[in-house]
């Protein structure tokens, strides 16, 4: 279960980090309020996660998985280049993921 959490935590970082872009310097109420409540619940789910996962992973993790997200967000909704050296960076992020995944018990 705290796998999934912090899954869950990862994927609401990228929907915050994501969601910065649209509040336009929190200019705008209701991207900033979504904005505001998945930070909220991204980090309350990343200390869940973290009662029974090892804090150095819990965290490289969380950090991965949301900046892998938002990267691949930003070529998909921004036009960020997407230019092979940078697609490479981002796969040796996920090897990271998956072998701190793999040599983590739990």
């Amino acid at each position: 279960m705290a796998w999934l959490l912090l899954i869950v935590a990862g994927l609401l970082e990228i929907a915050w980090a994501i969601g910065l872009k649209y509040t336009e310097g929190y200019t705008r109420l209701w991207p900033s309020v979504f904005t505001i409540g998945a930070m909220v619940a991204s980090v309350a789910l990343l200390g869940v996660a973290m009662r029974s996962l090892p804090v150095g992973t819990s965290y490289a993790i969380w950090v991965g998985v949301g900046a892998v997200g938002t990267a691949i967000f930003g070529i998909i909704l921004f036009g960020e280049s997407a230019d092979p050296g940078r697609l490479v960076s981002l796969g040796l992020i996920v090897a990271g993921i998956i072998g701190l995944k793999l040599a983590t018990p739990g």
